[in-house]
């Protein structure tokens, strides 16, 4: 094994009860090698599991608060996120998800992709995953 290759990366898994649980078989998010995977987060309010009643807004600013718990869970804030992909089932709320996303995201901004999707778990309109720069977690001696 060569140092830094995949066989010696170690993945852990990142999880907190200040966003919502995974609703299928994954991960909050998976730290590895200095980057912290974060899983897409719908509008679900973490105290019952149920999607936010309201705006795209509304549903955005959940998302976001979600994405920055999973982010503290794994030692970071949404400063160090690198890159998002935003998924959307219309496109005609991409102005209002932006204008919601750069109260959370002030310049310089993460790369990110914005896509138009069919539908998104639990009929919600807006999903956000993320990659970020983590804390590396200590080598076993």
């Amino acid at each position: 094994m060569s140092p830094g290759s995949a066989d010696e990366a170690v993945a852990r898994a990142i999880a907190t009860d200040l966003a919502p649980r995974a609703i299928g078989p994954y991960s909050q998010a998976i730290a590895a090698d200095g980057l912290l995977f974060c899983s897409g987060q719908i509008a679900l309010d973490p105290a019952t599991g149920t999607l936010v009643d309201g705006t795209i807004a509304d549903e955005t600013r959940r998302v976001l608060e979600n994405l920055r718990a999973v982010l503290a869970a794994g030692g970071v804030g949404l400063d160090a996120v690198l890159r998002t992909t935003v998924y959307l089932t219309d496109l005609a709320d991409f102005p209002v998800v932006n204008q919601v996303y750069a109260e959370f995201f002030p310049a310089p901004c993460p790369a990110r992709s914005t896509v138009q999707v069919a539908a998104l778990p639990r009929d919600a309109r807006v999903e956000i995953d993320a990659i970020a720069l983590a804390p590396r977690a200590p080598r076993s001696p």
